[in-house]
């Protein structure tokens, strides 16, 4: 694979620019699914589908038309983006349709003659700057597209299901590809909500390599357990089970084509199980519902399991056919796992994965095993991506499954890349900023803390550690630059106000909510704004204890925010200004009492109307009023650490998380 010179797809900036046409080959299965999401991320695109078959046509319209009234339904989608998607969906069976296009995308059945016909078709239709990609899951691209007259233009874009929602979508780097072709797409699926990730031309790629040997491994393991049985003991590992899957995906066809493909080049013991031609529907049960197995064939489904996982784990990455960090995120993102394959390795240490691999190995000598030590193939940033511009080190905050919230492996990473470069003299400073365009950072992963409801010098403690990141932020000798690609929650904003300076994108907004979680935000929130911006204290007085959210544009009229800008190519220029402007200037957080003014009498409710506790916005409001008085920006954060041990210790702590776990808004009507 060649090397990425950029990480975060969102830091292209590609000649090509959005497409105005898309054509997508095959209105079956997930024909309909991929242009559902084009026409949602692109609301002025011309969508042209094309299927021999007039029937599908109808049916993929429908069910397009399903689809928003879905949306509309759940709030998901305006009446102006329903609108948006059903306008500009043209239907053909002929392909002359495709003559202004400037991507086509096939999505027919998986069959290399006949996808090999489509594209000598399309291929006589289009302009010659028009894309050409395929979503095969197994096929590689040099076979889909060589004998093109020009084959630079055209790669394998694999989609997982549903199209729509599934984020992730693996872009093919093979040979005859054009230099600027895997950018380009990388930089579409970046700007329009995907994960791309790109891999190698190996058949099967990288994701289903992972995703249908476990589905197969799961099938020949029928002889000792039934598929209830393999998919209750999988379900340790995966929010649902292979067979659960199977049934839902019609996936038994895609195991015997993509395990054959596989085979074919490597050998038998990638052989499809036999059964699969024999069943239409797996009698299993549904995620959330075990059924108790005997623990010794448990023993032995979870080993085989997790043997097929690992297997192809080190496999695709001593052939460097992906990156450690996609396929780990692509595991949970495409397949739903709890955790990555790396992750679990790390997590059951070297000891038991060498077992695991041995007592594989000898039920299946020739599949692949590890060429080198366990530890090294976990050595890599999975919770972060790293660029270089200009001197600048760019870290990317990349849990999409989570809107980038910050968790302790998160700030380890950040923490160790900024230690690592703060006095190297070819850097000049730092941008933190969020994967994708909706979001910096949604605040912090509840983690250890639900357990030390109660305990007051374990919470505060817990505060302590959650700062390490900030502490060391605030006396950072080189600029560091927060650049708000979207929302910044709580602990995101925390993290943003340690920064030296914020630029945003113009509709980025920032909120504390924890005061609807019956919770303080402890570490800074309380302290940072006030010594930062004093003369906006009514502003943060809000944000605290009615969870008014804060616009980038009053962000910037308060002096909070340097630079906003409109587009998302705009945002990291900005930040890199702002480093420049930073050099050489020392960031020092007022270190003296400052003077906020008091607070407004309290209505106990939200900006929204939520009735919130009064028990909480009175710890809020002593904890504001101290710090502002305190001494010294190190006592001003211990009154903050304090109030947040203090707010563990409430009725309404227990209620809001609580709440939150359960998915449900929190009721503090009784707790005070």
């Amino acid at each position: 694979m060649s090397a990425i010179s950029i990480h975060n797809p969102i830091l292209l900036n590609p000649s090509r620019k959005l497409p105005k046409s898309i054509a997508i080959i095959g209105a079956g299965t997930i024909g309909p699914d991929i242009g559902y999401y084009l026409k949602s991320a692109l609301k002025d695109l011309t969508l042209i589908l094309i299927d021999i078959n007039p029937e599908a046509l109808i049916c993929a319209v429908d069910r397009i038309d399903a689809y928003v009234e879905k949306g509309l339904k759940r709030g998901k989608l305006t009446k102006a983006q329903a609108i948006a998607v059903r306008q500009n969906l043209i239907t053909s069976t002929d392909y002359a349709a495709l003559k202004d296009c400037d991507w086509v995308l096939e999505a027919a059945t998986e069959d290399l003659d006949l996808k090999r016909e489509i594209f000598t078709q399309i291929e006589k239709h289009i302009r010659p700057d028009a894309l050409i990609t395929s979503n095969t899951s197994s096929l590689p691209a040099e076979r889909l597209f060589s004998h093109l007259v020009h084959p630079e233009r055209a790669t394998v874009t694999h989609f997982f299901a549903p199209a729509f929602q599934n984020p992730v979508v693996e872009i093919i780097d093979w040979h005859g590809a054009g230099p600027e072709l895997s950018e380009y797409l990388r930089w579409f699926f970046g700007i329009t909500g995907k994960v791309p990730m790109l891999t190698t031309d190996a058949v099967c790629f990288m994701l289903d390599r992972i995703f249908d040997n476990w589905c197969n491994e799961a099938a020949l393991l029928l002889d000792i357990a039934s598929p209830a049985e393999i998919d209750s003991v999988a379900m340790e590992l995966v929010h649902a089970g292979p067979f659960f899957v199977l049934n839902l995906a019609n996936g038994n066809p895609i195991i015997v084509e993509t395990n054959t493909v596989q085979a074919a080049d490597e050998g038998d013991h990638y052989t499809p199980a036999p059964i699969f031609n024999e069943v239409d529907k797996w009698e299993t049960n549904p995620p959330g519902s075990p059924i108790p197995v005997d623990p010794e064939t448990a023993s032995v489904i979870r080993d085989r399991l997790l043997g097929i996982l690992f297997s192809q784990t080190v496999d695709i990455l001593d052939r460097q056919i992906g990156s450690p960090a996609d396929l780990d995120l692509g595991c949970c993102l495409a397949f739903a796992f709890k955790k990555g394959p790396l992750e679990l390795m790390k997590d059951f240490g070297a000891q038991e994965v060498a077992r695991i691999f041995a007592e594989f190995a000898k039920y299946k000598p020739n599949m692949p095993q590890p060429k080198k030590p366990i530890s090294a193939y976990l050595d890599f940033h999975r919770y972060i991506l790293v660029d270089d511009v200009n001197g600048v080190k760019i870290i990317t905050l990349r849990r999409p499954e989570a809107m980038n919230a910050l968790h302790d492996q998160m700030t380890d990473e950040i923490l160790e890349v900024i230690k690592a470069h703060e006095n190297d003299p070819a850097v000049t400073g730092f941008i933190i900023t969020g994967y994708g365009t909706s979001a910096f950072c949604a605040g912090a992963d509840i983690g250890k803390f639900p357990a030390m409801l109660g305990n007051k010098d374990q919470s505060i403690q817990y505060a302590r550690d959650c700062s390490r990141l900030l502490i060391h932020l605030d006396s950072c000798p080189k600029p560091v630059v927060a650049a708000l690609n979207g929302l910044a929650l709580g602990g995101g904003l925390e993290l943003a106000t340690r920064c030296h300076a914020l630029v945003a994108m113009e509709s980025a907004w920032m909120q504390l909510p924890e005061v609807t979680l019956g919770i303080v935000p402890g570490i800074g929130a309380m302290v940072i704004p006030y010594r930062r911006w004093p003369k906006s204290a009514k502003i943060f007085n809000g944000m605290l204890t009615r969870a008014e959210k804060l616009t980038a544009r009053t962000g910037l009229e308060i002096g909070m925010i340097s630079e906003i800008v409109h587009y998302p190519k705009d945002l990291i220029p900005a930040a890199l200004r702002q480093v420049a402007a930073l050099q050489n200037k020392p960031h020092a957080i007022t270190d003296t009492p400052v003077e906020i003014g008091g607070f407004e009498p309290s209505d106990a409710a939200s900006a929204t109307g939520q009735i919130l506790s009064r028990e909480i916005i009175t710890i809020i409001e002593k904890a504001v009023d101290q710090a502002a008085k305190a001494a010294s920006l190190s006592d001003a954060l211990d009154i903050g650490y304090e109030a947040f041990g203090d707010s563990a210790c409430t009725k309404a702590a227990r209620e809001g998380i609580s709440a939150f776990q359960e998915r449900r808004k929190a009721d503090f009507k009784e707790t005070g």
